[in-house]
């Protein structure tokens, strides 16, 4: 991994590049890999040349403060953004470009919708359909998207709310439930579209308090009971240090500092780490 000053971005990365000079191939075992990613608003570099990955199965926590990129890096693996230069990968599958005609072009819509099915995200805001009832919220997406059956998608559904403790509220409306079970009903549809990746982007800041806990303990149990690669943007130190296998600090764009959450949190190296859990912890 690279924690190098930034090199220049790729300005190619929107135009046809030659396959030799830019492979879509990421043979390295990762279930993540970012390539030399840059991402701007603007005039607003917000991620630099920046190079990580995840490995199948492991549950990796970004952390650092407001505008550090972390959510970037999440909505960019959910295709919500693109991304000004180099590439990133689910596996060996190149997400962000694809080959046509013998060129290494930016992906298509339809090779993005593809791509998209390995990945499922839980937003800060529950998102739930407010027309639809708990189970169809849940099997909406599995049906139309997966080609599921309305028997097989209302089955996997109703194993997911036992999953999350909601297996009584299948028939209510979102409006019927509080801000946590809501928060577990989207979980339950993340889950359902049997994704290869998990990201979790401030799943708890939305709730009251008294509700953090309950949403926590279902993805703690998910973090323990299952092999899904979990990819975690949060300010609750204490979850990040009961689930991740390794913990990213992220500041200005690139990677300060990374390590086993026990080592991070405990003893970090840089002072800018030292800080930011000093003014999280205290606050």
């Amino acid at each position: 991994m690279s924690h190098a000053e930034p090199a220049a971005p790729d300005r190619r990365s929107d135009q046809e590049q030659s396959p030799a000079a830019a492979p879509l191939t990421a043979p390295n075992g990762n279930m993540v890999t970012f390539e030399r990613v840059v991402k701007r608003f603007g005039d607003n570099v917000v991620l630099r040349d920046l190079d990580f990955n995840c490995k199948p199965g492991e549950r990796v926590t970004l952390i650092g403060p407001s505008g550090s990129g972390k959510t970037t890096i999440l909505r960019l693996l959910m295709t919500l953004e693109h991304v000004d230069g180099g590439k990133i990968f689910i596996e060996d599958k190149c997400l962000t470009h694809e080959e046509r005609r013998g060129k290494v072009v930016p992906a298509s819509e339809k090779h993005l919708r593809e791509c998209r099915k390995r990945v499922g995200m839980v937003f800060q805001q529950f998102n739930l359909f407010p027309n639809m009832k708990v189970l169809q919220n849940i099997t909406e997406a599995p049906i139309h998207s997966l080609g599921q059956s309305k028997e097989q998608a209302t089955k996997r559904a109703r194993e997911l709310l036992e999953m999350v403790g909601l297996s009584d509220k299948a028939e209510h409306h979102p409006y019927q439930l509080s801000g946590g079970q809501q928060q577990r009903v989207a979980i339950a549809r993340a889950l359902a579209m049997n994704p290869d990746v998990l990201l979790l982007d401030e799943v708890t800041s939305a709730l009251d308090p008294e509700l953090v806990g309950e949403v926590l303990n279902v993805l703690r149990d998910i973090a323990n009971t299952t092999d899904i690669t979990m990819l975690i943007v949060t300010h609750e130190m204490r979850f990040a240090r009961d689930v991740s296998n390794r913990v990213l600090m992220f500041d200005q764009g690139q990677i300060v500092e990374e390590g086993p959450p026990e080592k991070l949190f405990s003893n970090p190296d840089h002072q800018r780490t030292r800080d930011f859990l000093a003014a999280v912890l205290e606050g």
